[in-house]
């Protein structure tokens, strides 16, 4: 597609094309951070910060720990960590020693587990003690030859780190007993390496950083090959597309797990380049707690989904913080209900903006523009070197206005998955075009918009129902938390909609929903079923989990 309407709209600034020379690979960002901010806040955990100087000492010392133990350029590390300062200093010890990050979600399964294990082929592993348990279920089974352990509050210091981990496991049982006989204290390998220089090695756009898990909802889970080109790619185009941030002097709140591509790029690359406090929330679902770190904290950005802005404005708090410095709100990994951006304009002032991406795109491929006002239902324009097309039912690309296949092209677009040349071929063409699974449009402007996952589509008598429309809709009724809607299956007209609820007030019935859904929908989307619920299944990051709740309507019936 030559034609990019939605350069137009780019702000003042936003290059069209990218500059890829400004760095040579993930480690490259890293060490000209470290070299110029040496003395600045990199990472903070429960008050405790590192600088970019120690991130850089600590790092060097876990990268020639790796090497020490014989691994090689290329072999795959597994991190099992929540957001803790050992993340980044794991994270950037593997990617100097010239290996591959499997980024492992803690709350993974045995069975989950085992198969990323096997599938990336890891050698190594990193983890917390909370989840360590999981691991020696499947030990026997896996590739890994070493394993480093670790307690949450290890990297605190005395003695708030000792009486965290005393708390986490007498007091609140957190940490059930393990037994792993080989494995070695991560804090104790940073010491005997302290001061050690790993051995330098030869890494280029090409090498990969990173096996990115994703798919899992769909079958077994893949995993994304990302490049450091891959990786800086995208740092590059999130950083020009921000604008003005100030260098050295940002704090970005870092609530979504590292180990999940939106947190890793947005917030640990980016902000790490602009000499940030990344400011590190081991557990965002401490609501009041997590809170009370905001406003300690003089945050100037944050990410976020969804489901975590929503649940920010319903504590308690929350409302009285200081936004003064806040100038970046950037929503993605599920949409953005127009409530929720709203009422977030409203109490802090600052428009919440919507992006999109995928594990597949490093993640970020549309962003709206910082300039934005008011919350306008998009996803924003293709972000600097990257291209969007709409793919129709015949393979045709679609006009203006026209429902679709969302595309995408451009450097951020992964390799492939690892060692699956079948599946690479499902999504990814020969010229470099990526079938993201997501119905959009486009408008004249070169805006676009999701209307909905392919998969979660709900076919009622022939007529196409997309469950973001109604969730947007049920969502603004003032005495709904959270909702979600699905497609139960019907003999009459193939499927009808049922509505997921979270109640914010208990005095909401089923007959108001239906109601207030005649109002505001046309009668074939209106919810037939309305089921409430204390809470709704999500995944790692707080995405609602529609196939969840689609199997538990089937087992129901």
């Amino acid at each position: 597609m030559s034609n990019k309407p939605w350069q137009q709209h780019y702000a003042e600034g936003v290059p069209a094309e990218i500059d890829l020379s400004q760095y040579s690979s993930v480690v490259d960002i890293l060490e000209q951070s470290c070299q110029q901010f040496r003395d600045r806040p990199a990472f903070e955990n429960f008050d405790t910060v590192i600088s970019f100087g120690e991130l850089d000492r600590l790092s060097q010392s876990f990268a020639a720990a790796l090497q020490a133990r014989g691994l090689q350029k290329g072999d795959r590390v597994a991190l099992m960590l929540p957001n803790t300062l050992q993340y980044p200093i794991a994270l950037f010890g593997v990617l100097r020693a010239g290996m591959v990050v499997v980024n492992t979600n803690p709350m993974y399964t045995a069975r989950e587990l085992k198969h990323q294990l096997n599938d990336s082929g890891a050698k190594a592993i990193v983890v917390v003690d909370n989840f360590a348990h999981v691991l020696e279920k499947v030990m026997d089974e896996v590739p890994v030859e070493h394993v480093f352990t670790t307690a949450v509050g290890d990297m605190l210091g005395f003695p708030k780190g000792a009486l965290l981990n005393f708390v986490l496991k007498r007091v609140r049982k957190a940490v059930p007993d393990y037994s792993l006989p080989k494995a070695e204290r991560f804090k104790t390998v940073l010491k005997q390496h302290d001061g050690q220089t790993p051995q330098s090695e030869d890494i280029g756009f090409t090498d990969i950083a990173f096996l990115q898990y994703t798919g899992g909802t769909t079958g077994v889970a893949k995993g994304a090959v990302l490049t450091h080109r891959n990786m800086v790619a995208n740092m590059l185009q999130a950083k020009s597309w921000l604008g003005a941030l100030d260098v050295g002097s940002e704090v970005i709140v870092t609530a979504l797990p590292l180990y999940h591509i939106f947190a890793l790029t947005a917030n640990c690359l980016v902000f790490m380049s602009l000499g940030a406090r990344n400011l590190l929330i081991t557990n965002p679902r401490d609501m009041d707690g997590f809170v009370k770190a905001l406003g300690k904290s003089g945050f100037t950005a944050i990410t976020g989904v969804n489901t975590l802005f929503n649940s920010m404005l319903n504590t308690p708090g929350f409302e009285q913080l200081d936004f003064a410095r806040l100038k970046l709100v950037l929503g993605g990994g599920m949409a953005v209900q127009r409530a929720v951006a709203e009422r977030w304009k409203e109490v802090t002032g600052v428009t919440l903006v919507e992006a999109y991406g995928l594990t597949e795109t490093s993640p970020a491929a549309c962003i709206n523009p910082m300039t934005l006002s008011e919350y306008n239902g998009c996803i924003g324009l293709p972000i600097s070197s990257t291209e969007c097309a709409i793919l129709g039912e015949d393979g045709q690309w679609q006009a203006v206005g026209e429902v679709g296949e969302l595309c995408i092209r451009g450097p951020q677009v992964m390799a492939g998955y690892w060692q699956r040349p079948e599946e690479t071929a499902k999504v990814l063409s020969e010229d470099g075009w990526l079938r993201t699974g997501d119905m959009a449009c486009m408008d004249e402007h070169g805006f676009f918009k999701i209307v909905d996952r392919k998969k979660d589509m709900i076919l009622v008598s022939g007529f196409n129902v997309y469950p973001n429309e109604i969730e947007d809709v049920i969502a603004a009724h003032e005495k709904v938390l959270e909702v979600a809607a699905i497609g139960v299956p019907h003999e009459h007209s193939g499927e009808i909609v049922k509505v997921c609820i979270v109640k914010k007030d208990n005095s909401l019935t089923a007959d108001e929903i239906k109601a207030y859904a005649r109002e505001n929908l046309t009668g074939y989307k209106c919810p037939k079923i309305i089921e409430f619920f204390d809470e709704l299944p999500k995944s790692n990051v707080g995405k609602i989990l529609r196939k969840d709740l689609r199997a538990m309507a089937e087992n129901a019936t």
